[in-house]
């Protein structure tokens, strides 16, 4: 899987709140934080479903817009760029370096614990 602009990152949220929308759902659902105009947002999709990231229903009218690509999936993909890219493969420096630069809370550092625990190595 390509790796997600941040144009269609904002796409896909609004795909991934629901299981399909109309054209119109989708630019209100965008305008306040895009300003983007409804050929705009019909053009992302229509780009995004030639990707595979889009189904578009055009047995109904007016069509139905929703996702192909779960959040998981592209989540994972963004993920593994990071960690090739930044961190060269390395898990546990990637790991390292969110800890030394952000704070974690008790539970957190517990849920963290067990994970780690958890895991066969």
């Amino acid at each position: 899987m390509q790796k997600l602009s941040q144009s269609e990152w904002l796409v896909m949220d609004v795909l991934w709140s629901g299981d399909s929308f109309l054209l119109g759902e989708i630019v209100d659902k965008l305008y306040e934080d895009t300003r983007w105009s409804r050929n705009t947002v019909h053009t992302y999709l229509t780009r995004m479903e030639k990707k595979g990231l889009v189904t578009i229903d055009r047995s109904v009218d007016p069509h139905r817009y929703s996702y192909k690509i779960s959040r998981d999936d592209c989540s994972k993909a963004e993920r593994e760029v990071l960690l090739n890219k930044v961190y060269g493969g390395s898990v546990g420096d990637l790991v390292a370096a969110f800890l030394k630069e952000n704070k974690i809370t008790a539970e957190e550092k517990a849920k963290l614990n067990k994970l780690l625990d958890d895991m066969e190595v």
